[in-house]
């Protein structure tokens, strides 16, 4: 799928998937205050009365009246349900999970630093979760946690911490934040799908047959329903969380969203009984709110203090490092075929654009390590090491300053040579294998096959290395030239990237060509 269309589907998914959750959580908080503040008739009225409420708006009033049950000549000619809203939710949340974190390898919701998976692998894990988590939550409600709210709450706060936990363990911070939206939201659209509905129509159907209503099913939906709300403002979060990488992007993610969903739950409850809310719940709220702060601040003065020792970096090192790591993303014309124009709008393939931008690369790529995305360009801790040092030394940027230009002019073909395939591994230097496994492998794969976690994600496709057929149409000096300079360099692809510093580094650069060459033995 070309980068344009990708950003058309996420563009107009994620229009329809906001705009159903504006109607459905604007309707589970109307519906809560209604409730809250529904007060004796102020006169005798037929049936049910539950309660009323008078309101004005709009230049006029408006009165509501709650009705436990109706007789059969009560029902009237239009009534209004509330379903839809949830249902067109979840299916745009649904599509938007596929288009963003499922296409193009997965590679959003894959960290090859924090667990080796595979694209169709991740997909699993992240499909088959949603109905599990949704029978799980229906085994609760077989409990006696039923019967009791706060025991119900406080058994599902542990659930999603450990959720939460479990899903940094396997995915990348940020795609586990929104799973545990994803999975939440498919329960709580599936409460109103299999409950909260299901129940209304049984009330109805009793209404009119003029037998009587056993009111038990409404009130265990309604059960459901106040589980949906107090959850709404914690899903939201998770909805916006990737832009927010402070909270995903340090020691102990999965406790802050936990605690987030505290300070959600609370907030939501305060909003409802505002001046009737216990201390208890002001409490709970503030220490949790706390607790994020604390979790998410990071260290004083990181850059004084850990790279205050550091040799003096020039800013052309420092433009190498974003020329290759970052502005395949972030330029005016990414390279990269996920992107058609460059994400958030950040350019950083100018060197006024990196003074621009010094503080919020020094936060995303060396304080939280959250940028590269999913580290897509083998951006090396050396790399990020060096663009801290830059920072915590001032972050200059000399006036003449210029980006280092490592695109040669195409070439029509390689130079053809004997190649050397079948060279033994043996004699291949540890640091190009650690090199190879850090930074190429992403794309080509551990084997060299072209089969990385991201290769899916690419196009064109990294290549093969046990290509027979190329391995005898390149040469050796052609190889290192593609390493260092990139795919540009000779006419091929930018989407291969330069990897300058192996210029400098005649060891691993060898040894790079001599593993390629046994990839192809």
């Amino acid at each position: 799928m070309s980068a344009f269309i990708h950003e058309w589907l996420n563009l107009l998914v994620r229009w329809v998937h906001v705009i159903a959750a504006i109607m459905w959580i604007g309707d589970s908080f109307l519906f809560m205050w209604l409730d809250s503040h529904l007060t004796a008739p102020s006169r005798p009225r037929e049936g049910a009365v539950v309660g009323e409420l008078w309101m004005t708006h709009s230049g006029g009033f408006y009165e509501v009246v709650k009705r436990k049950s109706l007789a059969q000549g009560e029902l009237p000619d239009t009534l209004y349900w509330f379903k839809w809203e949830s249902y067109t939710t979840w299916i745009s949340g649904f599509l938007l999970l596929i288009i963003v974190f499922h296409l193009n390898g997965a590679s959003l919701l894959i960290d090859p630093g924090v667990y080796p998976l595979t694209g169709w692998q991740a997909v699993a894990i992240s499909l088959g979760l949603l109905p599990l988590a949704y029978g799980l939550y229906e085994l609760l409600w077989k409990t006696p946690l039923a019967r009791n709210n706060r025991a119900f709450a406080a058994v599902g706060f542990v659930l999603i911490t450990a959720l939460a936990y479990g899903l940094t363990r396997v995915f990348s911070a940020r795609g586990a934040y929104l799973q545990v939206g994803a999975t939440l939201g498919t329960i709580m659209a599936a409460n109103v799908f299999f409950r909260i509905i299901p129940a209304q129509r049984y009330m109805l159907a009793m209404t009119r047959e003029g037998k009587p209503v056993d009111t038990t099913l409404g009130l265990r939906a309604k059960g459901r329903s106040i589980q949906n709300h107090y959850l709404t403002l914690p899903v939201l979060f998770t909805m916006i969380s990737n832009h927010f990488p402070s909270t995903y992007g340090g020691s102990m993610p999965w406790l802050v969203l936990g605690l987030l969903f505290v300070v959600g739950a609370g907030l939501k409850y305060a909003m409802n009984f505002r001046a009737h809310t216990p201390p208890l719940a002001w409490a709970g709220t503030g220490l949790a709110l706390i607790g994020v702060i604390v979790l998410t601040r990071p260290p004083p003065d990181p850059a004084l203090e850990q790279f205050a020792g550091k040799p003096p970096v020039k800013f052309e090192q420092v433009a190498s490092v974003m020329q290759t790591r970052c502005a395949t993303c972030h330029a005016a014309r990414p390279s990269s075929p996920m992107f058609a124009a460059p994400p958030q709008g950040v350019i950083l393939d100018t060197p006024d654009a990196i003074r621009t931008h010094a503080d919020r690369v020094f936060v995303r790529a060396v304080a939280t390590k959250t940028m590269p995305l999913g580290n897509l360009t083998g951006m090396t801790e050396d790399e990020r090491a060096l663009v801290g040092a830059w920072f915590a030394q001032g972050g200059e940027v000399p006036a003449d300053a210029k980006m280092p230009d490592f695109v040669a002019p195409p070439v029509a073909a390689a130079p053809a040579a004997a190649p050397t395939a079948g060279a033994a591994q043996a004699d291949i230097p540890e640091s190009s294998r650690n090199y190879f496994a850090s930074v190429c492998s992403t794309c080509h794969g551990p084997n060299g096959a072209g089969d990385g976690m991201v290769a899916a994600a690419l196009n064109p496709k990294p290549r093969n290395f046990g290509d027979k057929a190329w391995q005898k149409s390149i040469t050796d000096d052609a190889i290192k030239k593609i390493i260092v300079e990139g795919g540009a360099s000779v006419g091929k692809s930018a989407v291969m990237p330069p990897n300058p510093p192996l210029a400098d580094d005649a060891e691993t650069l060898n040894g790079l060509v001599r593993l390629i060459r046994a990839f192809g033995a």
